[in-house]
């Protein structure tokens, strides 16, 4: 399994792609520099010759992701453009990020990632606030039914009953694994915090940040090593 425990030594970082000079950079890093790359192909559809040039360059295991615009991708893709994408580059990957929302919709890559014994991340997110408890409780039940390998959240943290309301969900939901973090005010010292307490997957960038309250991938995996 590639999340065993909870334990603080199993929080892995990702460092987000979503440009060709993030692509490039990644394909510069070392082993252990990161632990994941994760590739926006919604930011990235129209480079797919470069994508393919570099895949085989990265050192360190792949995560895919075709973002819904809905959910911050990068362009309106319709859910065949998405699967198409998710198809051609499935092979190379050990984790696949499809939205929650989106399960129905994106049945055929669901199953391609699971033909390739690829993992599956299960994922929600929220640009305008945080989801009470019971409904982050809600979203994790039918993940876990779905057959999640990780259930992600992100969620805008404005205040720090945000932060206690996203991190109170983390330390008590047990039916699956947790990705957790918060964007905006909040963000960075989130990603910090819930690294600690178990979050398995803290995402940061590579070249420039997606979306407020990220950090420097590379630098994030030194900070939550201090910690």
């Amino acid at each position: 399994m590639i999340f065993p425990d909870r334990s603080k030594a199993d929080a892995r970082v990702v460092g987000t792609v979503h440009t060709p000079r993030g692509l490039r950079l990644a394909a510069r890093l070392r082993p252990g520099a990161v632990d994941f790359i994760e590739l926006r192909l919604d930011a990235l559809a129209d480079d797919t010759a470069l994508v393919a040039r570099i895949i085989p360059l990265l050192k360190i295991p792949l995560i895919l992701t075709v973002r819904d615009h809905r959910e911050g991708g990068a362009r309106r893709l319709n859910a065949q453009q998405r699967i198409a994408l998710y198809a051609e580059f499935l092979p190379h990957a050990v984790l696949a990020d499809i939205e929650l929302a989106s399960l129905r919709q994106l049945a055929p890559a669901v199953d391609a990632a699971r033909a390739h014994k690829v993992g599956l991340i299960l994922s929600h997110h929220d640009f305008k606030k945080t989801p009470t408890k019971a409904e982050l409780s809600a979203l994790a039940g039918r993940a876990a039914r779905a057959g999640a390998d990780i259930f992600k959240v992100a969620a805008h943290a404005r205040t720090a009953a945000d932060v206690a309301t996203l991190l109170s969900f983390l330390a008590g939901e047990k039916r699956a694994p947790l990705s957790v973090m918060g964007m905006g005010r909040f963000g960075k010292v989130s990603r910090l915090l819930f690294a600690l307490a178990g979050s398995r997957l803290n995402y940061g960038f590579l070249d420039k940040a997606a979306v407020d309250g990220q950090w420097p991938a590379v630098l994030l995996k030194k900070r939550i090593a201090e910690l």
